[in-house]
Order: C-alpha cells, then sequence, then structure tokens
C-alpha cells in the first residue's frame, strides 16, 4: 500500500530524500487550483496565528495513512524552505504547519502537499466540519466480501449434506465455482489486512494483523490445493468467513469507538466566561455562545479567546503561548488580535471576527513542550503487545508439530484457528479507550485534564500544596474595610478603575467593595506579580500592593489581609479584607489523607483559621512566586509527587513544576497553560473523589487486561485442540474488541456516578 501510494503520485525516489533532500519529482498541480488562497477573506478564515515571523495553520490531509507519511509530512521544510515545522496528527489526519510567509505562502503550502500526494481537504463553506465523507473503500471491501460468502455457502450446501452421493462433475463445477469467488475476497477484500501486517514488517515489528493474514492465507492455500488435486471442497467458506467477520468486527468496532467518543472538544477544556459588553455593561457569557461582531473585554493577564480588532486600549500581547517568544507585542487600535494570545497590561477591547477557536486553543495547551521535558511512559499493555504474536505464532509452530506427529487432519483447522483467535486488539485497546472515557467523565464534572498522562499523575500524589487567596478562598463573600484618611470620590473611581485591570483575587473584591467605576481607562499600568499593581487614572497616580511593594507597614493586630493604597506616592491607607474560605472546604481536607501545604502570599493573619482546618498542614507565608517554585522543587528532591492547585496568577512556575497542577478558575478564562488541568472552583470540595476516581482508572485498565487475557488464553484452549472451527474463530476475536469497550465503559460510567456523585 505504501509503494502504491508513493509510485502513484511518483514519489518513489522519497526514500533518497536523506541523501538529496529536495531531488524527489513530484506530481505537478493544476495551474491556479489553489488561486483562492491568495484571497484575503479566505486567508483569514483558514490561518491561526500570522505575525512578521511566522503563520499557523491546520490543514485536513485525508490522504495520511501510515507512520511513512507521517515522515514525510514531517520532512516538508527539505521541498519547501519557507515551511519551517510540521507537527502531524496522525489520528485526526491533520497537519499544523508553521511557514514563514516571508519565503513562501499559503497557496504554495498547499500546491506542494498536494504534488506529494497529499492534497489538503478545504472546506470554507462548513470551516468547523473539515473531514469529508469516510472512505467507501472499506464498505466496497465488506460488500464483496458479504456477496462471495453468501454465495460459497450457498454452493457448499451439497457438500456438506450429500457430498457422497453428488455426481462427480457437479460436484467438480461447484468447488472451482467456490474457488472463483473466494478470488475477489482474498485478492480485494483482504487488503487491509495485507496492508497493515506489511507496514508492520517493513519497519521491523510483528502486528496484530500478521497472524490474521496468515490464517487468510494458509487456508486459502490450503483450499487451492484440496481442490486442484481433488482431495476435497476446501475451506473456502471458512476463508471469505474469516474476511467478512473481520471486516464487520473492524467497521463495528470503530462506530462503536466513535459512538462512545471521549474525543474532547473546546467545551470539555474552556468552559470559562469572558466578559461581553453590551449596553456599556460586562456580561459574563461562556465561550461557545460567543459569536462574530461581540465586544470581549479582556482583563490583564487574560487569554484573549477570539481573533479580532483591537477597539479600546493598549494591547501589549504575550504570544509565547502561541510561538514560544516570550518577546511581547505591542499592539494598536485597529489591528488585529489572535486567539492564544495574553494581555500584559491593563484592559482591552476587541471587536470579535470569528467565534471563538477553541479548537485552536486546545491543540495549543495540549503541546507536550508547556510542561518541560516530562514524558509519557510507555504502558505495560502496550509492551506486553509487542510480543503477543511471538507467542502466538510459537504456539502455532507447536500446535504444529504435535498435530503433525498425532493427527495431521487437524493441523490446518487448529493452526488457522490460533491465528486467528489470539488477537490482542482487545488488550491494546483498554488502556487507549479507559484514559479517554476517564477524562470525559472527569470533564462532565468540570475537572479538565490535559491528557491521559494527568490521570495517572494525579492517582499517584503524595504530597499536595495549595494556594491560599483566590483557591482555599473564595472572591465572592470576603468582607472588606477601609482603615485610613477618607477618600474623595475621584480617588475611590480612580482606585476601582485600577483594581479592575487586575484578575487577582484581592483586585476583585475591592473592586466590588468601591463599585463599578465611571471610566475604564488606565495608563502606565503596571502589575507586580505577588507583589502590586501601579497606574495612573484620573490623573491620580496609584500604587497597590503588599507593604514591600509600597513601602508601608502593616498594622500589628491584623485580622485579615491588608491591601495599602498609595495616592501619587503618599500612603492613604490600607483595606482589611477578611477571606470567607469556599463552602465545604474544610470536608474536602478532613478528607484527604496526604501531607498538605498552604503557600499564601499573604501575611500570616489567616493562620489561626487555616490552623483549625488542617491541624497537620505546613503553613508559609508572605511567599512570593520563587518561593513558591522552590519549595515544590525541595519537596521532588525528596522524592514526592506533587499535586499543586492555584489560581494561575502567581502560580505559574509552581504549576508548571509539579507533578500535576491545576489551575482553578472562577467565571474567567485566566489559567496558566503550562497547567494540566482547570478546575472549576465551585468543584474543589470534590478533590479527594476526583484523586479516587483516577487512581480506580489503573484498575480498570488492568481489569480489561484480565479480561482480554482469560478470553484469549479460553480461546487457544480450544483452537490447539482443533475442536474450534476457524469460522467461529472470526466471530468471536472481533466481538471481543467490542464487548471490551462495552465493558470499559459501562464500569467507567458506574465508577464515575459512585465516586462523583
Amino acid at each position: 500500500m505504501v509503494y502504491e501510494l508513493l509510485n502513484e503520485n511518483g514519489l518513489c525516489a522519497y526514500y533518497e530524500m536523506n541523501e538529496r533532500p529536495g531531488m524527489a519529482q513530484r506530481v505537478p498541480v493544476r495551474k491556479d487550483k489553489f488561486a483562492f488562497l491568495e484571497d484575503d477573506k479566505v486567508q483569514q478564515q483558514l490561518i491561526h496565528f500570522q505575525d512578521h515571523q511566522q503563520t499557523h495553520v491546520t490543514f485536513y490531509i485525508p490522504h495520511i495513512h501510515c507512520s511513512s507519511c507521517l515522515w514525510l509530512l514531517e520532512n516538508l521544510h527539505h521541498l519547501d524552505p519557507g515551511i519551517q515545522q510540521v507537527n502531524v496528527n496522525f489520528t485526526r489526519k491533520e497537519a499544523r504547519i508553521i511557514f514563514h510567509q516571508q519565503q513562501t505562502s499559503l497557496r504554495k503550502v498547499a500546491e506542494t502537499l498536494t504534488s506529494i500526494g497529499y492534497e489538503p481537504y478545504i472546506s470554507l463553506q462548513d470551516l468547523g466540519n473539515k473531514k469529508p465523507a469516510v472512505s467507501r473503500r472499506l464498505i466496497y471491501q465488506l460488500g464483496v466480501a458479504g456477496f462471495c460468502f453468501a454465495n460459497i455457502m450457498l454452493l457448499s450446501f451439497p457438500e456438506y449434506f450429500s457430498s457422497d452421493h453428488m455426481e462427480t462433475g457437479m460436484s467438480q463445477a461447484f468447488r472451482y465455482l467456490n474457488l472463483a469467488l473466494s478470488l475477489p475476497v482474498f485478492l480485494f477484500s483482504a487488503q487491509a489486512f495485507y496492508a497493515s501486517a506489511w507496514k508492520g514488517l517493513k519497519h521491523g515489528f510483528l502486528n496484530i494483523d500478521i497472524p490474521i493474514v496468515l490464517a487468510i492465507v494458509v487456508t486459502f492455500v490450503r483450499s487451492l490445493v484440496d481442490v486442484l488435486s481433488g482431495a476435497g471442497a476446501g475451506y473456502f467458506d471458512s476463508m471469505t468467513g474469516i474476511v467478512l467477520f473481520m471486516l464487520i468486527g473492524r467497521i463495528l468496532q470503530d462506530k462503536t469507538y466513535q459512538g462512545l467518543s471521549f474525543d474532547r472538544d473546546y467545551t470539555a477544556y474552556f468552559p470559562i466566561a469572558v466578559s461581553v459588553i453590551k449596553d456599556n455593561k460586562e456580561i459574563p457569557t461562556v465561550l461557545p455562545d460567543v459569536k462574530a461582531g461581540d465586544t470581549l473585554l479582556v482583563h490583564h493577564q487574560e487569554l484573549v479567546p477570539a481573533d479580532g480588532i483591537l477597539v479600546k486600549g493598549k494591547a501589549m500581547i504575550d504570544y509565547s503561548f502561541v510561538t514560544g517568544e516570550s518577546q511581547p507585542v505591542t499592539k494598536n487600535m485597529g489591528e488585529l488580535i489572535y486567539a492564544g494570545g495574553r494581555q500584559l497590561e491593563g484592559n482591552i477591547e476587541i471587536l470579535t471576527i470569528r467565534e471563538v477557536a477553541q479548537s485552536y486553543l486546545t491543540s495549543l495547551w495540549n503541546r507536550d513542550e508547556l510542561k518541560g521535558d516530562k514524558k509519557q511512559k510507555a504502558s505495560f499493555i502496550h509492551l506486553a503487545g509487542q510480543y503477543f504474536t511471538w507467542v502466538v505464532l510459537c504456539i502455532a509452530a507447536i500446535t504444529t508439530i504435535y498435530w503433525g506427529i498425532f493427527d495431521p487432519s487437524k493441523i490446518w483447522p487448529a493452526v488457522t484457528a490460533i491465528l486467528i483467535i489470539a488477537c490482542p486488539c482487545a488488550l491494546l485497546l483498554a488502556a487507549s479507550f479507559t484514559n479517554g472515557h476517564i477524562l470525559r467523565i472527569l470533564s462532565r464534572h468540570h475537572l479538565y485534564l490535559r491528557n491521559a498522562q494527568a490521570i495517572e499523575s494525579l492517582a499517584t500524589t503524595t504530597h499536595i500544596v495549595f494556594d491560599k487567596t483566590g483557591t482555599l478562598t473564595s472572591r465572592g463573600e470576603a468582607q472588606v474595610t477601609w482603615h485610613g484618611r477618607p477618600l474623595s470620590l475621584p480617588e475611590k473611581d480612580a482606585i476601582a478603575t485600577l483594581t479592575g485591570q487586575s484578575q487577582h483575587p484581592a483586585s476583585k473584591v475591592i473592586q466590588s467593595f468601591l463599585g463599578q467605576p465611571f471610566s475604564s481607562t488606565v495608563a502606565h499600568f503596571t502589575e507586580q506579580t505577588g507583589q502590586g499593581i501601579e497606574g495612573t487614572a484620573h490623573h491620580l497616580r496609584i500604587r497597590i500592593g503588599n507593604a514591600g511593594w509600597t513601602g508601608m507597614q502593616d498594622p500589628a493586630d491584623q485580622q485579615g489581609s491588608i491591601v495599602h493604597v498609595k495616592i501619587n506616592r503618599q500612603p492613604a491607607g490600607y483595606f482589611c479584607i477578611r477571606n470567607s474560605y469556599r463552602e465545604g472546604i474544610e470536608n474536602m481536607l478532613q478528607k484527604l489523607k496526604y501531607p498538605l501545604t498552604v503557600l499564601s502570599g499573604d501575611h500570616a493573619g489567616e493562620e489561626r483559621a487555616l490552623h483549625a482546618m488542617m491541624p497537620d498542614a505546613t503553613l508559609h507565608f508572605r511567599q512570593q512566586p520563587d518561593d513558591k517554585l522552590n519549595y515544590i522543587l525541595h519537596l521532588q528532591q525528596q522524592g514526592k509527587r506533587v499535586l499543586m492547585i492555584g489560581d494561575g496568577l502567581n502560580d505559574a512556575g509552581a504549576l508548571k513544576q509539579s507533578d500535576t497542577g491545576i489551575s482553578l478558575t472562577e467565571h474567567n478564562n485566566n489559567f496558566t497553560p503550562a497547567s494540566d488541568g482547570i478546575l472549576e472552583g465551585s468543584q474543589l470540595e470534590k478533590l479527594p473523589a476526583f484523586i479516587r476516581f483516577c487512581k480506580m482508572n489503573k484498575r480498570i485498565i488492568l481489569f480489561s487486561f484480565a479480561y482480554s487475557t482469560i478470553y484469549n488464553i479460553t480461546g487457544l484452549y480450544f483452537a490447539v485442540q482443533g475442536i474450534l472451527s476457524p469460522l467461529t474463530a472470526a466471530v468471536l476475536m472481533p466481538s471481543s474488541s467490542i464487548s471490551l469497550i462495552l465493558i470499559t465503559y459501562g464500569i467507567s460510567e458506574w465508577a464515575g456516578k459512585r465516586l462523583l456523585r
């Protein structure tokens, strides 16, 4: 299949590309076929991100078939030097391409792909549903196999019931008709298995289709010899039945897998809302409801959720989430801002030109490099699967020798049944499907994990670290008092305006206490992480933050969080915030049977309350972001597996360094891309249940493994004795995969309802 694909597209020289990159002869592309990609409006719909250095675009490429395709696409820069990077999602048949628009163009990239046999499928009428109908080839193969199998069975009835009394000429005619009917099945319908087996052999790996191909070939050759020699009718019914039922099983398995899909879309990752400006009011709106033409208010340190035009404020955008470059980009009014950037300087308003591009944000968040060098360990199930085929072949060889000595007539049915029945399909499905469905169940309860590895990390936690403000404490129910000289109305409005630029919980509480400001314009806004904020509003220079940031002293009898205020460099007083802890937090802390630590950037005013809720916990106050990071490192050096839960503001470094970092969100899109998960604040009380459920995940996988192993052992027990027909084996083999999916689905659902209710 690989050879045919390359040969049809003139790519046979592609194997020499390492020695002579770019020298392959390519298929010419029809002139102006992709001329429409030069239209600015068309490009705007396809391009995810663009700056002066690079352009990001994702193409759906239906012709991706195997690892050779992946290799060729990821080396596309040899054919077009303007292409900087290609990342292929093999299962989704998508290629995310980054290219330098000064050296190449979107049109040239599409033409390059087409010229080497990977024409992108572009549907501008419905970009949200880019995939065309599924290839009909498998359906045609199934149809041919079904037709031939039914007719072979019909022609075999006389052989079954009256072969001794049937006229010799008629018997021979039926046998040759069966031979003729078996040829389309052997040569066409079984190609899917041949291709897969050949690709495995080509790469030095015995995959799960090799025993199936051996069974098909052995049965056909044996039957051909029987018919030509006149020794019997052969096993054409079994051979065609094997192909038919294996194809049915493969299609049903795919359909079942898709029907119980755990493929997470943007709503699973980003349940949080953004502020939409309507009638001069901020209206929290869930992201799927944001439409083109809406005006979005993006706060300081918030992620831009959709492509839009800057209509108010000064934008300083950090695109490191998108490009990996940390240098912020300044944007002026009227300029385009892409989804995935983070606003670094006060509030801005953007007019959306496209609906929320969450699928792109999702793909960015899932990039492995965001969490550093941590790699997923290979599952023991996949390691076992690598040697499974060797074990099956050894059992088949031993069975052949045994029956060759004692009863040669049982060699063919026994060996054929062994090669079919002993298949690790169900075994290999166990981990991937279980992990995926667990992610789906967790998302229902508003815990959104990056990937399956995060499940294992969460389950193996040995130490839990909490941030305090905005994590253990609730943002909406704090008590605020002002201590200092009386503030004038412009001063109050200036403070409210400044705090409205920040997403820190203390800023939100103070703005709520002072009321909605008359103006949202702030000049020279800066925020020192973990310290405070500063800016000019109503011609007043305001600095708000902790004692060190403002150069003031905390009161001796403080009974809450202290936020100092300086106006025009003169001390004005301080806000005292008495925190209100989240509902159910004390009960949650008691259920956690782990060593606990609280790292707070505030003073020790809450120490007594925290000790009452978690008497054995370690408490650290006045912690800067670097202090939190160093503490996580210290725990890991002791061999601890650390779960860090923070609000994503001052905790980005700690969340990234921790084995599992969960960013708590509360009706905003302020989270750190380096986190392993997003958790809605109202669901924090379910943390013990989430950890137990993730531990259950491994038990479900082990159960699936045991089920598959028992099935194979049982099937082999009957197969080696020669009492299991190849046709029966062909029916049982795919049914095991389907039943495993259904059982895994049922157990996962039951565990989710029992533990997460």
